[in-house]
């Protein structure tokens, strides 16, 4: 049998698709915004999606529909942007916004439907809340061995540069946040072997910005694998980048093709964003690109319709698909551990 796993807060579906590939069996899944549930259920036929705020949803809808089948993992990622770095930018303290408080929902999930295990990922910014040491006292008290620290998925097989505070707690013994594989991906060896979009039958590939002919010829003066705007004349920089700490200084820069790339956020299609040029074709990266630096597969789907920027904001929100699967990895070996229970592929 496969472990059965809830994906609270499962945007586009980057959690549920590390835990397929771990074999779990995510049975519900839950995302208010409309589009990005969407492309969630395009992707996981299988799972029951649920597209409504996490505060409106009673508990006891799940326990009826489980119909007395255990949850050995509630996994999520409680939208936190008050704690992102790009959000405290110049600020010593978190930007209120009330998506701050849906770690109490995440809680409140765990305490109704008490799983076996649990996950949560998010921003390494929230360590720092009040709220999450809260959440901890409270996942404790109810029973629960915790572990948490902040990594780099990029230590974990993905192709970038991305820290995660993660958290896993289990009510069957001591649990361990998975350590790092030590393997290292590179942009080459992500995104090196597919076509210019133009060559393309991909319609995810031929998904990126098309600029004025001033932008273009800028972008066409960046040095290939790695330049950015520092390295051509004075004459191109533009206006609102020229004055100090501005806090974006990879901005229109070109990603390195030997290292991994650097964090792909929700303005990864727009290199005015950040260091989102393609390495040597005189564009951004497309959004087939974007989600498999993200570890997306490259048959996974997203609405052609959704516009640019929303489908960017989806890839950006996700949670890399390969280290939530070595995280479920390390949940799974562990669950075997206490409930000696064998798998089938």
């Amino acid at each position: 049998m496969r472990y059965i796993s809830i994906d609270l807060f499962s945007g586009a579906g980057g959690m549920s698709e590390g835990l397929r590939m771990a074999k779990f069996n995510t049975k519900f899944a839950f995302e208010i915004d409309p589009i990005a549930s969407l492309t969630y259920k395009l992707n996981h036929k299988r799972t029951k999606v649920f597209t409504q705020d996490i505060r409106t949803v009673k508990t006891e809808t799940i326990v009826k529909a489980l119909k007395g089948q255990t949850i050995h993992l509630l996994a999520g990622c409680p939208p936190c942007q008050g704690f992102s770095s790009i959000r405290r930018l110049n600020r010593n303290r978190p930007v209120e916004d009330e998506r701050n408080f849906l770690i109490r929902e995440y809680v409140r999930f765990v305490e109704d439907l008490h799983p076996y295990t649990i996950m949560l990922e998010n921003v390494p910014g929230l360590e720092m809340s009040s709220d999450f040491h809260q959440a901890v006292n409270r996942l404790q008290d109810i029973g629960y061995k915790l572990a948490y620290r902040i990594v780099n998925v990029r230590d974990y097989g993905v192709p970038q540069s991305r820290k995660r505070l993660v958290l896993v707690g289990s009510c069957l013994g001591e649990i361990n946040v998975a350590d790092g594989t030590n393997e290292r991906t590179t942009v080459r060896s992500t995104i090196g072997n597919l076509p210019s979009p133009e060559n393309s039958d991909d319609l995810v590939h031929k998904i990126y910005p098309h600029h004025i002919p001033r932008i273009q010829m800028l972008i066409s003066r960046i040095p290939n694998d790695g330049g950015s705007l520092r390295d051509i004349g004075e004459e191109w920089q533009l206006a609102c980048h020229q004055a100090d700490n501005v806090g974006f200084n990879d901005v229109y820069g070109r990603l390195r093709w030997d290292t991994y790339s650097t964090t792909i956020t929700g303005g990864c299609l727009n290199p005015s964003k950040g260091r989102f040029l393609h390495p040597v074709q005189n564009r951004c990266i497309t959004a087939r690109e974007a989600s498999m630096l993200q570890t997306f597969p490259i048959d996974y789907k997203f609405p052609l319709d959704a516009a640019k920027t929303k489908i960017a904001l989806m890839i950006g929100n996700a949670l890399p698909p390969k280290f939530c699967k070595i995280q479920a990895d390390n949940i799974r070996d562990h669950l075997d551990k206490y409930l000696k229970i064998e798998h089938n592929a």
